[in-house]
C-alpha cells in the first residue's frame, strides 16, 4: 500500500459539494476579483488571527514582499532573519533592496533563536523577521522584547503555522505587519496561489490595499507605483469555507504528530521535534533528524512511503545568494539541519494505521 507524503482527500472529500456551491457563488455573482467574497475572508481571517486587519493577496511572497514595503523597509536596511528557512523569507528581504542578516536557530526547535538575536544587530538593523518554522510558534514575548528595546519593526512569517500560539497569542498577530501563504499544501490552502498580510496598524492596513492595486485606491487614479497582486475571489471563497474546518483539522494534526511521538521514541539516532515553552505547535510538518537521512529516505521510498527533506539547501548556500559571499561553516546549525531533516508524511485525517505503518517502517530500517 502506498503511503504519500501528503493527501488532500480527508479534508477535500467531505466538504466537496460546500466548496463547489462556494465557488457557484462567486461563478454567478458576475464579479471576480476584490468583491465580496474577498471582503469576507479578510474579515473572518482577521478575526481568526487575532488581528484588526486582513488584506488578502496574491501568494504569500508576495505577502511578505509587499509587508515590508508597507512599513517602508529598503535600499540600505538590514532585516534579521533565520538562517535555515525557505528562500522566500529572504527573497522578500531582497525584493526590497534590503540585505537579510542571517541569525542561527535553536537547533531543538528549529525557529529563530532569541538569544542571538542581539548580536546581529547592527546601526542599519530595521526589522526582524521570524519564521514559525514547520508550524511551531516562535518565541515572540522575547522577540518582540528585543525589537521594542532596539526600536526595530517585526515582520513575522506564518506561512506554515495558521493557528498556532505563543504564550497565548496568535502567530501573525504580534508583528507590525506579517505575511502568510494559502499555499494548497499549508494548513489554510487554497486551490492554487494565495496569500495575506494581517496587522493591526490602521495605516499599514490601508498602504497594503493600495500596493496591492496598481497603487491606486479609486480606480484609475494612482497614488503610488504598486503592484498587481490581488486575492482573486474564487480562492477566498474556497477558503473561507476551509478557514471553518481549520480548528479541527489542526487537532487532527496535533493528535497523528502525538502519536508519532510515541511510536518513534527511542528508535535508532531519531531526533523528534521539541515544542517550546509557552509555543503551540500546529504540525504543517512532521521533521525527524537523523545521520542515516539519505538511506532512510531511500529504504521508506521502497516501502511506499513518501518524505520530503524541508530544505536541503539552507539560503546563504543558495547560488541566488552567491554575492553575499557567506561560506559553508558560517552558519553549521542551518547546515546541519539541512543535512539531517526529514519530513514524514503529514495531513489531517492522517490515523493511528498510517503512522504506525510509518513508524514500523522506520524501526525496521535501524534494526
Amino acid at each position: 500500500m502506498q503511503l504519500p507524503f501528503l493527501s488532500f482527500s480527508p479534508q477535500h472529500q467531505p466538504i466537496r459539494e460546500e466548496v463547489l456551491a462556494a465557488l457557484a457563488r462567486v461563478y454567478d455573482s458576475q464579479w471576480y476579483v476584490l468583491g465580496q467574497a474577498v471582503a469576507e475572508f479578510e474579515a473572518a481571517y482577521a478575526t481568526f488571527n487575532q488581528t484588526g486587519h486582513c488584506v488578502g493577496v496574491a501568494n504569500g511572497l508576495d505577502a511578505l514582499h509587499l509587508a515590508l514595503m508597507a512599513l517602508r523597509v529598503g535600499p540600505g536596511d538590514e532585516v534579521i532573519v533565520p538562517s535555515n528557512t525557505y528562500i522566500a523569507t529572504w527573497l522578500a528581504v531582497s525584493y526590497v533592496g534590503a540585505t537579510p542578516v542571517p541569525v542561527e536557530p535553536n537547533p531543538a526547535t528549529f525557529n529563530l533563536d532569541p538569544a542571538q538575536l542581539e548580536a546581529a544587530i547592527t546601526p542599519r538593523t530595521k526589522a526582524i523577521m521570524p519564521v514559525h518554522l514547520y508550524g511551531q510558534a516562535c518565541e515572540m514575548t522575547a522577540i518582540m522584547d528585543i525589537a521594542r528595546r532596539h526600536n526595530l519593526l517585526v515582520v513575522e512569517d506564518n506561512a506554515q503555522a495558521q493557528g498556532a500560539t505563543a504564550d497565548g497569542g496568535a502567530t501573525g498577530s504580534f508583528g507590525h505587519a506579517n505575511g502568510t501563504s494559502f499555499y494548497p499544501g499549508k494548513n489554510l490552502g487554497a486551490l492554487g496561489d494565495a496569500g495575506a498580510v494581517t496587522t493591526n496598524d490602521a495605516e499599514v492596513d490601508r498602504r497594503l490595499r493600495t500596493l496591492r492595486n496598481y497603487g491606486s485606491q479609486k480606480k484609475y487614479y494612482n497614488e503610488i507605483i504598486g503592484y498587481n497582486s490581488r486575492l482573486d475571489e474564487m480562492q477566498a471563497a474556497v477558503l473561507s469555507v476551509k478557514l471553518n474546518y481549520l480548528p479541527e483539522w489542526t487537532k487532527q494534526r496535533q493528535q497523528a504528530a502525538a502519536l508519532y511521538d510515541q511510536y518513534l521514541a527511542g528508535i535508532g539516532d531519531l531526533t523528534l521535534p521539541v515544542v517550546a515553552a509557552g509555543s503551540t505547535h500546529v504540525y504543517h510538518l512532521y521533521v525527524v533528524r537523523t545521520a542515516h537521512r539519505a538511506a532512510l529516505q531511500q529504504y521508506l521510498a521502497a516501502q511506499g512511503i513518501g518524505t520530503l527533506i524541508h530544505y536541503p539547501v539552507p539560503p546563504h548556500l543558495q547560488e541566488a545568494y552567491a554575492h553575499l559571499a557567506m561560506r559553508a561553516g558560517q552558519f553549521p546549525i542551518a547546515e546541519e539541519l539541512a543535512a539531517t531533516c526529514l519530513s514524514l508524511p503529514m495531513w489531517p485525517g492522517m490515523g493511528e494505521v498510517e503512522v504506525r505503518r510509518v513508524a514500523e517502517a522506520i524501526r525496521m530500517y535501524f534494526n
